[in-house]
C-alpha cells in the first residue's frame, strides 16, 4: 500500500469552471481533518513558466519562496491551506519536454527513440509522484489544466491512467469536474454535455471516481441519480458545486455535500473527526458581517482583467475581515488619468495602491496618482513598480529632478533614480531570470513597517529587474523621502517612507502573495486601517 495517497481534478465541458477552487477547498477540509496535504496544478501550455506571459493572456505570474514563478491557482492554495508551494507544485509541458530533451542530450536514454510514451508520460508521473516521495504528505492533489479533449492535455490524461494503475484504485481516484447548464427557454438543468465530458474521460481509459457538477440551480435528487447512473458512480459521488457569493464559501458547500467523506472512503483513509474550520468560519463571519466600508483605488494597467491582480484582491479581502470592514476596490486604469478622474474618482478614496507591472505605458497616470495621494495625506501603498513610481515622483516633485525616470522607461534619463540591477545588465534571456523568490530585509527603528510586522527583520518575495539607484539615496532622504528598509546582504533599498505623512509606504517586494485566510498580511491590515481612519476624518 502506498504511503502517499493521489487525488486528480480533470475538467470537461467549459473552462474557468473553478478546478484549482474545487482543488483547494477538498485539501482544506482534508487538512482540517489532521491530514497533511498540498495541491499541484499540471499546465499544458508550452512556456516552461508564466513568467513571460502578459497578465492580459494568463492572469497574474504567483511566485513562492524558492523563486518560482507559477500560475495564479498556486496563490489560492497557498491562502486556503496556509502552506508554502515550491517549484514542484506547478508543472508545465514545457518544463516537461525541456527536462526529456535535456536528458536526450546527455545519453540518458541509451540510444533508444524518444517518444510521448513513454518518455513524456514517465517524466510527468516522475514530476507528479515528486512531492508524495518527499514523505511531507498524506495526500497530494493535482489539479490538471485545460478541458478532457483538449490535444494538449492528452499526454497528462495518459499518465493519470498510468498512474492510477501502477498505485491501485485504493491509492488513487479522479474528480472529474463538469457544468450542467441550465436553459432558460426549456426551464430545466442538462446533463447530456456532463455525460459526454465522462464519456470522453473514458475513451482515454479513465473512469471517473467522483463529480463535482457546477451549477447555477439546485440539482434534484432524479437528476443526481440520472447523473450517477449515465457516468458510472456512486449517487453519493455526485457532488453539487452551486455559485457562491465568495469563493470561501466553497469549503463549507463541499463539507455539506461530503466531498472530504466520500473521498476518504473511496481511498480506505481513516475519517477521522469532523473538520476543525473554527478560524476559517470567524474570517467568513466578518468578511460577510462588516461594520463600515472603505474605497481603495488600484491604480494599474491590467486592470480589466481581474486575475492580473488576483493576489492583491485576495489580501485585501483577508485585510478588511481583520479590520472588520468591506473594502471596496476601485480600479482605476493608469494609462486614461486626467485632471477629471482625480478630480471624480481619486480624490473621493480612503486609500491608494500603485500596482505591480513592466513596461512605459501608463506610467505618467501612476505618478499622477502617488502626487495625488502623497500632497493629500492620502494612505498610500506602492508595490514594486509602484514603489519606484513614488520615489521618481518625490525626486521630480520634490527635489527638482524634473527630468528623473527610470532606465526601464527612458534609457537616456539624465537622472536614472530607478535603474536596472547590476546582476541584470548582461541577461538577454527573459524567462526566469529576474530577481525572484524571498529575500531578508532590515527595517528601521521607528518606522511605520517596524511597528506593522512587529520586528525588524522580515523575509518578502521579490519580482524585479529595476531597482532604487543608491547614487540619490542620500538627496533624496535629505528631501524627506525616508529609506526604512533594506537588504542586509546587498544593500538594496526595499522600503521607503515619508515622515509626516500619515501612511505613506512604498515597498520593493510583493507582500500580497504572502497574505493567507489564517495570516492575512500585516502591511495590507495596517493600510486598510489607516484607510479606515482616513475615511471617519
Amino acid at each position: 500500500m502506498a504511503e502517499t495517497k493521489y487525488i486528480f481534478v480533470t475538467g470537461g465541458v467549459s473552462s474557468s469552471l473553478g478546478k484549482g477552487i474545487i482543488a483547494a477547498s477538498l485539501a482544506k477540509l482534508l487538512q482540517a481533518r489532521g491530514y497533511r496535504v498540498t495541491i499541484q496544478k499540471l499546465d499544458p501550455y508550452i512556456n516552461v513558466d508564466p513568467g513571460t506571459l502578459n497578465p492580459y493572456e494568463h492572469g497574474e505570474c504567483y511566485v513562492t519562496d524558492d523563486g518560482a514563478e507559477t500560475d495564479l491557482d498556486l496563490g489560492h492554495y497557498e491562502r486556503f491551506l496556509n502552506v508554502k508551494t515550491s517549484q514542484a507544485n506547478n508543472v508545465t509541458t514545457g518544463r516537461i519536454y525541456q527536462n526529456v530533451i535535456e536528458k536526450e542530450r546527455r545519453g540518458e536514454f541509451l540510444g533508444k527513440t524518444v517518444q510521448v510514451i513513454p518518455h513524456i508520460t514517465n517524466e510527468i508521473k516522475e514530476r507528479i509522484q515528486d512531492l508524495g516521495n518527499s514523505g511531507e504528505y498524506d495526500i497530494i492533489i493535482t489539479e490538471i489544466g485545460g478541458t478532457v479533449g483538449d490535444i494538449e492535455s492528452l499526454p497528462y490524461i495518459e499518465s493519470v491512467r498510468q498512474l492510477k494503475w501502477e498505485l491501485g484504485d485504493d491509492n488513487a481516484l479522479v474528480i472529474h469536474l463538469t457544468l450542467i447548464p441550465y436553459l432558460s427557454a426549456a426551464g430545466e438543468l442538462k446533463t447530456k454535455p456532463t455525460q459526454h465530458s465522462v464519456k470522453t474521460l473514458m475513451e482515454s481509459g479513465i473512469k471517473a471516481d467522483i463529480l463535482v457538477c457546477r451549477t447555477e440551480h439546485e440539482l434534484s435528487d432524479d437528476l443526481r441519480s440520472k447523473l450517477a447512473q449515465f457516468c458510472n458512480v456512486k449517487k453519493e459521488a455526485v457532488i453539487q458545486s452551486i455559485d457562491a457569493s465568495t469563493i470561501y464559501d466553497v469549503p463549507n458547500m463541499m463539507l455539506e455535500e461530503g466531498l472530504d467523506t466520500i473521498t476518504l472512503q473511496m481511498l480506505k483513509m481513516a475519517d477521522k473527526t469532523q473538520p476543525e474550520l473554527t478560524r476559517w468560519n470567524e474570517f467568513l463571519r466578518r468578511h460577510k458581517n462588516p461594520k463600515a466600508e472603505v474605497k481603495i483605488g488600484l491604480i494599474g494597467k491590467y486592470v480589466e482583467l481581474q486575475d492580473s491582480y488576483k493576489s492583491i484582491l485576495e489580501a485585501f479581502i483577508h485585510a478588511g475581515a481583520e479590520n472588520e470592514v468591506k473594502v471596496e476596490v476601485i480600479p482605476i486604469h493608469s494609462e486614461f488619468i486626467t485632471q477629471k478622474v482625480i478630480d471624480e474618482k481619486i480624490s473621493k478614496l480612503d486609500g491608494v495602491l500603485v500596482a505591480p507591472g513592466f513596461g512605459e505605458r501608463g506610467i505618467e497616470g501612476k505618478i499622477r496618482a502617488v502626487q495625488y495621494a502623497r500632497e493629500h495625506k492620502i494612505p498610500f501603498l506602492g508595490i514594486c513598480l509602484g514603489m519606484q513610481m513614488a520615489v521618481i515622483e518625490y525626486a521630480r516633485n520634490v527635489l527638482g529632478l524634473k527630468a528623473a525616470n527610470s532606465t526601464e522607461m527612458h534609457k537616456e534619463t539624465p537622472d536614472p533614480v530607478i535603474d536596472i540591477m547590476e546582476e541584470q545588465k548582461d541577461i538577454t534571456h527573459m524567462g526566469g531570470t529576474m530577481r525572484l523568490g524571498a529575500w531578508d530585509c532590515d527595517l528601521a527603528i521607528d518606522s511605520i513597517v517596524s511597528q506593522v510586522y512587529e520586528g525588524n527583520i522580515i523575509s518578502e518575495r521579490h519580482r524585479h529587474r529595476y531597482e532604487f539607484n543608491d547614487k540619490y539615496r542620500k538627496a533624496l532622504e535629505e528631501a524627506g523621502l525616508k529609506v526604512t528598509g533594506t537588504n542586509p546582504k546587498t544593500g538594496l533599498v526595499e522600503i521607503i517612507e515619508i515622515p509626516g505623512h500619515p501612511w505613506f509606504v512604498g515597498v520593493q517586494y510583493h507582500p500580497e502573495y504572502r497574505s493567507t485566510v489564517a495570516s492575512p498580511h500585516p502591511l495590507f491590515v495596517a493600510f486598510v486601517k489607516a484607510a479606515v481612519t482616513h475615511g471617519k476624518k
